[in-house]
């Protein structure tokens, strides 16, 4: 594992990553339920930024051991979300009670098989997008 120190610039970084990663987990939701929940948003940015920081701190493991610590991850936060938002709060964003091989409703198999896909694509996304702000970094200090 490599040491990394925090620095504005990762900060800076990695919440636009969230930012990203948030509005892509949306969009994802629009295109297959047909709506979404602002709520969504921020577990998708966080899911993003975890799988991308996973994969820098296990220095680039391989991707199908990406893609299953990406559809365990998203499936644990997944769950924790649910059980925050669905049933303590009681805003009903989603249910899987109707799903086979569902846990209270609030995650299934089937969706954490289609998260061990998905993931490849963040995987991918977020390490081209590392690779974008590197290179826009770089220009910028060419500048000055």
């Amino acid at each position: 594992m490599q040491s990394r120190s925090t620095t504005a610039a990762s900060v800076l970084l990695h919440s636009v990553l969230a930012v990203i990663g948030g509005l892509v987990y949306m969009g994802i939701e629009i295109l297959w339920r047909g709506h979404t929940h602002w709520s969504m948003g921020i577990l998708g940015g966080v899911c993003f930024v975890l799988i991308g920081l996973l994969d820098e701190w296990q220095d680039h493991p391989p991707l199908w051991l990406q893609m299953l610590e990406g559809a365990a991850l998203v499936t644990a936060l997944e769950l924790i979300t649910g059980l925050i938002v669905n049933r303590w709060l009681g805003w009903n964003v989603w249910d899987y009670s109707d799903v086979p091989l569902n846990l209270w409703g609030q995650v299934c198999l089937p969706f954490a098989v289609a998260w061990f896909f998905l993931s490849a694509l963040a995987v991918w996304l977020e390490n081209a997008l590392h690779r974008l702000a590197k290179l826009v970094y770089r220009w910028g200090a060419t500048k000055r």
